[in-house]
């Protein structure tokens, strides 16, 4: 319990920290910011929490990582807001989803390391 909790924390600071860094932000959530003019990233979060919504993690995970852009930081800061909305789920809503917490450090860590964002250590 410790472990995971300690893990919680780690992950959820990690993302504040990159966002703050990178995007001089606090907060952590993706935004949509023409209604009318969608960009991918917007489309792709879209479907993502439709995703997420019906606890298909590991589909959502896999789209992430089938369209991301490296040359893109949208889609960082979307990477970012997923990984923390997975963060944010209870133990049974991972379970549920045939997700583990450890699998969310490893996929924030892989998707760092695409944007060239290496040892974090989390």
């Amino acid at each position: 319990m410790y472990k995971e909790d300690w893990l919680i924390r780690q992950i959820k600071n990690t993302i504040r920290i990159i966002m703050w860094i990178l995007f001089k932000r606090k907060s952590v959530e993706y935004e949509i910011v023409d209604e009318y003019n969608y960009k991918k990233t917007d489309l792709l979060h879209k479907e993502i929490l439709k995703l997420l919504s019906e606890l298909k993690i590991n589909k959502a995970e896999n789209l992430l990582f089938e369209t991301i852009d490296s040359g893109d930081l949208n889609f960082l800061r979307l990477s970012l807001d997923f990984y923390n909305r997975l963060n944010g789920l209870s133990d049974e809503e991972l379970k549920k989803g045939n997700f583990a917490r450890e699998e969310i450090e490893m996929g924030l860590n892989d998707i760092l390391e695409i944007y060239g964002v290496k040892d974090l250590n989390i």
